[in-house]
């Protein structure tokens, strides 16, 4: 079993990180907008948002992981190697989900810490990192959905991305992340 990046593969952590990733991300879009269907105040409602808290704050937690797995060893090369201009909108794009990965998490604990509502973590609570501010926590809330609905965005664009280079350019792009190997 390879844990760590060759110059031709991902390394099973990294692509056992990303995949669940992917998975943490469809819950918790998916627990957020399942609220809606659910009447305000209601327990059904809330557990809903409580899971998209404490699964969002997971995700941030495994980010960190992720971007330790990445540092650690080599990112593998495409073969064959696309144009530059695909090399940097790669990057720029993975920068961006990077932040996303980042950023959602920590506007969320900021907006209930604004909020001056408890921060749930799996039976514990974590603590407010700013203190109760009710129009900062608006302010908050607003940035929070904006970037959610980006997130759509860069989570679709990357998937497209990496579609049209396993179908269209037919590089190894894709296949560098997939677990199942040839």
């Amino acid at each position: 079993m390879n844990w760590k990046n060759s110059t031709s593969r991902y390394g099973n952590l990294t692509i056992g990180i990303h995949w669940l990733m992917l998975i943490l991300f469809i819950a918790v879009y998916a627990t957020i907008n399942l609220r809606e269907i659910y009447e305000k105040g209601s327990d059904p409602r809330e557990a809903l948002k409580a899971w998209h808290f404490m699964l969002g704050m997971l995700a941030f937690g495994l980010v960190w992981l992720r971007i330790a797995a990445r540092f650690s060893s080599p990112t593998p090369a495409i073969t064959p190697e696309p144009a530059k201009v695909q090399m940097l909108s790669a990057k720029l794009l993975h920068l961006a989900l990077y932040a996303l990965m980042i950023g959602m998490p920590l506007t969320g604990w900021l907006l209930l810490s604004a909020a001056g509502k408890p921060i749930p973590f799996f039976g514990f609570e974590l603590p407010a990192l700013i203190g109760e501010d009710k129009d900062l926590s608006k302010q908050i809330k607003e940035l929070h959905e904006f970037v959610g609905t980006m997130g759509y965005y860069l989570i679709g664009l990357h998937v497209i991305a990496a579609l049209y280079h396993h179908y269209i350019k037919r590089d190894d792009t894709l296949t560098r992340m997939l677990p199942i190997r040839k």
